[in-house]
């Protein structure tokens, strides 16, 4: 299946996200996403403890290692491609993590209005991970 063009949110080229851990439906670091991506792993977010702690309660647990899966588990500060319908319930819930724009994909918009996304937005950070 052909992924979507990569266009973030803000309308430029889709930033990387996060190499390290290695994030995204395709695990290329980036929140590339196509149909086949059920889950649309679109918004790029820097995961903090509060939210960790609200991923574990909805049944998705973020921060235990999972080997077997080569996921060695989040822990604050990291960056991670969430799927927007989750980051959407984590914002209702009072525990929305904060969102890199330029790495967010366009698709997120689907789901989530661009004014959230901006009150949660940290800067890009153009950094190696």
């Amino acid at each position: 299946m052909e992924p979507d063009p990569d266009i973030n949110v803000v309308g430029g080229t889709l930033f990387p996200c996060s190499t390290e851990p290695l994030t995204g439906f395709y695990r290329n670091g980036c929140c590339s996403t196509s149909d086949e991506d059920v889950g649309s792993h679109t918004v790029c977010v820097e995961v903090d403890e509060r939210f960790l702690e609200f991923s574990a309660r909805a049944g998705n647990d973020l921060s235990t290692p999972m080997p077997q899966w080569s996921f060695q588990g989040l822990v604050p500060g990291d960056r991670w491609c969430l799927c927007d319908a989750r980051w959407l319930e984590a914002h209702r819930a009072g525990c929305a993590p904060k969102v890199v724009l330029a790495a967010t994909h366009q698709r997120a918009l689907e789901v989530v209005p661009i004014e959230l996304l901006l009150e949660h937005a940290v800067e890009p950070d153009i950094r190696a991970q």
